[in-house]
């Protein structure tokens, strides 16, 4: 059943969580959505859970990852990509997260699909922003993954942000639909789930072994946690400290 988090403080209105298995976690992602004021009302569409017909009452959604393609044939992969209309035809802000985001490329007519040779990402892997991206705020070096398919850039789209091997690592459509390929939230106890019960992958070309998991934690959580801080005002809130950093210095004194 759908559930509802209240937040601290101000009441900045209810964000829709899309989660894909019985216990995954909106993690630092709602942790932080929580601390900035919003509400969080948790959805699970593979559980029976529905999807609202209107965003009207929202903040906006954050569609997150799991271990089902955007390609595979399941009314529900089939109907919550359907779904994605809702937010981009009503312009409410929204933001996907590895499926996520690649339910929202094949909703704008674009393909996902993995490298020809096989390879992944799985583990920490460097990140390039675009002079797009720059423009919009400062980016992580180093990033998070867990998959083995990637994204072509929908038409429209704007890239903020490339890969090594899977070039599509963060888009924004038409100002206010975002796609991540990589993972920001998840916290240290995510994390060590995710390392234990996805094991089995770490033989998948281009894969990184448990412990680079673990040891890239403590090298490079910290400027991705902080890079997530920003990027939620970001899509929430079209604030960008960056930006407004840039215009004080612009002004005159």
């Amino acid at each position: 059943m759908p559930t509802d988090t209240l937040a601290q403080g101000d009441d900045r209105g209810s964000v829709l969580i899309v989660l894909h298995q019985e216990r995954s976690s909106p993690g630092r992602v709602g942790q932080l959505l929580v601390e900035k004021g919003y509400r969080l009302d948790i959805r699970r569409p593979v559980l029976g859970d529905k999807l609202p017909s209107t965003l009207a009452d929202y903040a906006g959604a954050v569609v997150f990852g799991g271990p089902m393609s955007a390609n595979d044939p399941d009314d529900f992969v089939k109907a919550e990509i359907n779904w994605l209309d809702v937010p981009l035809r009503e312009k409410r802000p929204l933001l996907g997260i590895c499926l996520g985001a690649q339910m929202l490329v094949r909703q704008l007519g674009g393909k996902v699909q993995s490298n020809s040779d096989g390879s992944t990402e799985i583990g920490w892997y460097p990140l390039h922003a675009t002079e797009k991206g720059r423009r919009l705020m400062h980016w992580p070096k180093m990033v998070y993954h867990f998959h083995r398919e990637g994204f072509d850039l929908p038409r429209g789209a704007e890239l903020l942000a490339e890969g090594d091997a899977y070039p599509n690592q963060a888009f924004r459509y038409n100002g206010h639909a975002w796609g991540l390929q990589f993972h920001a939230e998840l916290t240290r106890a995510m994390m060590h789930r995710w390392v234990v019960h996805g094991a089995h992958r770490f033989i998948l070309p281009n894969a990184q072994q448990g412990r680079e998991h673990l040891e890239g934690r403590m090298l490079f959580d910290a400027p991705l946690r902080s890079w997530l801080n920003e990027f939620l005002d970001i899509v929430f809130t079209g604030h960008s400290a960056k930006a407004e950093t840039e215009t004080r210095i612009a002004l005159p004194g």
